[in-house]
């Protein structure tokens, strides 16, 4: 299940007529893209994704690109989008209230014939860029007989307090969480990461695991909780799932390789311009693990007397005698003669409001 429901509002403009999972990363792919293109390479092909704000783009874009016609092929499995919609009664008229009311309101489907061998579910954001095997994942969720996994993310303190913290015991298991602790409750959610396999040395230095919103389910578990445990509890990650915890086995299962929400315009900037990095922390070009995206036909770019550096440029451009420097340049761009396009990192300032 991909949650791709979200407003996005602190990535306006770029929200203002797509959802959030629809905005453009690395010039040619989608943020929705991340978690089906990690889906299709983890031999994951039953795939809903739940749609609410300003969907026509992302909606259109999943038709294209993944469906058994003319995109992506899932042999005996399927991609559905399923949007967010009215129902019969009082409770029916309201819409997605949060991630776990999101998957609660189509919960039924996991009765349906074709969901019957379903032993467990797989819950993903839709705005997340990083490369993971959900495989891995999953294999260790059922070795460890747990009824929750939680995909979690070893950082240190500079950035613990942007984050859903969790601390677990010797054997992994989760048993507490703080959302975005800060001062002595931030230094009370110190653990010791080598019980998730870092090295001492870097464990030192990341001494706090932080909740990707990459969450596994045992199907039952997850139609319990979500039909009869916490009716009306509407997220999964500061409702359901701590108060879960004190009796249901919850365990943390490491990820310790790149990953960045893109939540703000800041992280959707700094993230675009570490593509074109060498080396960059993340690549879209692995042969093995590809990131699969909609057909758009567009002829190659056409780069005539210019000089690019370090630079990412996107299919269907027009470059004539520039100099381009430290960008990502989107399809069907144009520039022209004597522009010196060169993009410095962004300074944002935090302000309170009044």
């Amino acid at each position: 299940v991909v949650l791709g429901g979200g407003a996005g509002t602190r990535l306006f403009p770029l929200t203002k007529r797509r959802a959030k999972p629809a905005v453009p990363i690395g010039g040619a792919y989608r943020l929705i893209d991340v978690p089906m293109s990690n889906c299709i390479n983890s031999g994951i092909n039953k795939v809903y994704v739940l749609t609410q704000f300003n969907s026509a783009s992302l909606n259109r874009h999943l038709s294209r690109a993944y469906n058994f016609s003319n995109g992506v092929g899932f042999g005996d499995g399927f991609v559905e989008v399923l949007a967010a919609t009215q129902r019969p009664g009082s409770e029916g008229k309201t819409w997605f209230q949060g991630t776990a009311d999101a998957v609660r309101q189509f919960a039924w489907l996991f009765d349906d014939a074709k969901s019957k061998d379903i032993e467990d579910v797989l819950i993903l954001s839709g705005d997340h860029l990083y490369r993971m095997d959900y495989m891995d994942f999953v294999q260790s969720h059922r070795q460890r007989d747990a009824g929750i996994s939680i995909c979690c993310l070893p950082i240190d303190g500079s950035r613990a307090s942007d984050f859903g913290l969790m601390k677990i015991d010797d054997t992994g298991r989760v048993i507490s969480f703080s959302e975005k602790p800060r001062g002595a409750d931030l230094k009370a959610m110190q653990v010791d990461t080598t019980l998730l396999g870092l090295p001492k040395e870097e464990a030192e230095k990341k001494p706090y695991i932080a909740s990707m919103g990459v969450y596994i389910f045992k199907k039952e578990i997850l139609l319990n909780l979500l039909r009869w445990r916490f009716p009306t509890a509407n997220d999964f990650g500061s409702e359901i799932i701590p108060a879960a915890a004190r009796e249901i086995n919850v365990k943390a299962y490491l990820f310790n390789d790149y990953w960045e929400d893109i939540g703000t315009i800041k992280s959707f900037f700094e993230a675009n311009l570490a593509l074109a990095e060498q080396p960059s922390k993340f690549s879209f070009y692995d042969a093995s693990k590809p990131m699969y995206t909609s057909r758009r036909n567009l002829p190659p770019s056409m780069i005539s007397t210019s000089k690019i550096t370090d630079s990412i440029i996107s299919h269907g451009c027009f470059l004539d005698k520039c100099r381009v420097e430290h960008s990502v340049v989107g399809i069907r761009s144009r520039i022209g003669s004597n522009v010196h396009l060169k993009v410095r990192p962004l300074a944002c300032k935090n302000h309170k409001q009044k």
